[in-house]
């Protein structure tokens, strides 16, 4: 049984039945979240009887390091190894009044975006709730920082994986005491997920990787579209507005020739008027393997940005953190099974190809 992922009060009930007393609960539960602490031998109140015994009842932690890769901008990928050996990718960024930190939720990712790495091995598992939590215990515990964002825009699709991905949302504002209104969740669009997200009451920001105006190009580059008409989804996002009064974000990954004109802009700003939110562009980067796309010029960009901007659409434009550390996801774990580097730089790519640059936000 894995540690993390363990609510304090489940420590309690455990500890009690163990004739322990119910603060011992409470104790073992401050070190895992609040310490960050990785091995039962540095929980120094716990009586060293009790340490001992502790190995034979829960595996701690749930994940390990395998590689990581730094930037001189400070950004960190890491590529962590869970307990049955496969592995996952996190983004450490620190920014001068926040450190974030982007996260997976599954290994691989059966979405297939065109446009992004995950996708290329297919989806393997879902991450346990404790999983996905110890990916911001093992960071902060490796870079001695506190995580003060958390965005779920690393491997897999987070609303496809959704008691896991609520549970470890509770279990970071409860346990690790992060507030929830600095964690992003990331999709590709479910809207049945996004609805029943937004029944939750957590107040998260929504991030919906939207990527061009209509179902026609949209199931092109999105196989998972096909599924899930775009009025649907706008519909489901108004709905998520309605419901939590939270703004969301829009994630459009500008693909030249593709989805980047200003006509195409304009219908985009038509298509969302009178949701609560902003249109976040992300001029696209290379990935070796996933099609012959091309960045638009600057001035295809700019062109398109005002276009959104002139029809009433908030927008911005992605900050792109820690280029030479390969931080597309996906990269290491590509690298560290096939032994051989398959991506030519950061691919600031979108949806769950995209998160490290976008980490800041939220």
């Amino acid at each position: 049984m894995l540690l993390a992922g363990l609510t304090t009060e489940e420590l309690q009930e455990w500890a009690r039945g163990q004739g322990l007393g119910a603060y011992r609960g409470r104790q073992l539960a401050d070190w895992v979240y609040r310490r960050s602490a990785r091995s039962f031998d540095v929980m120094t109140d716990l009586p060293q009887s009790l340490r001992a015994g502790l190995a034979s009842v829960f595996l701690h932690p749930a994940l390990h390091e395998e590689a990581r890769s730094s930037s001189p901008d400070g950004a960190i990928k890491f590529l962590v190894r869970a307990q049955d050996g496969e592995k996952v990718e996190c983004v450490f960024l620190p920014y001068d009044d926040r450190v974030s930190l982007c996260v997976s939720t599954q290994v691989g990712c059966a979405m297939d975006c065109s446009f992004c790495a995950t996708g290329i091995g297919g989806l393997k598992r879902d991450l346990s709730p404790g999983e996905i939590v110890d990916q911001l215990l093992l960071v902060q515990a490796a870079t001695g920082r506190r995580v003060t964002h958390v965005v779920y825009m690393g491997m897999g699709e987070p609303l496809a994986n959704y008691a896991a991905t609520v549970a470890s949302i509770r279990l970071l504002s409860k346990e690790v005491g992060l507030s929830a209104r600095r964690i992003t969740v990331s999709t590709v669009g479910l809207p049945a997920a996004i609805r029943r997200l937004a029944a939750e009451r957590l107040p998260v920001t929504l991030a919906v990787s939207i990527h061009a105006p209509d179902d026609e190009i949209r199931r092109t580059i999105m196989p998972a579209a096909r599924l899930h008409p775009l009025e649907d989804l706008l519909d489901a996002c108004r709905h998520w507005c309605a419901v939590t009064r939270r703004r969301m974000t829009f994630e459009y990954l500008l693909l030249e020739g593709i989805n980047d004109s200003p006509s195409q802009a304009r219908e985009l700003a038509r298509r969302i008027r009178g949701i609560l939110g902003n249109v976040n562009l992300i001029p696209y980067n290379h990935v070796e393997g996933r099609g012959a796309f091309r960045r638009p010029s600057r001035d295809r960009i700019e062109a398109f940005r005002c276009a959104l901007e002139e029809s009433g659409i908030r927008t911005t434009e992605r900050m792109r953190r820690g280029n030479p550390v390969g931080a597309a996801c996906g990269q290491l774990r590509h690298e560290s099974e096939s032994g051989r580097r398959i991506f030519a730089s950061f691919a600031a790519q979108a949806g769950r190809g995209q998160g490290p640059a976008a980490a800041g936000e939220g």
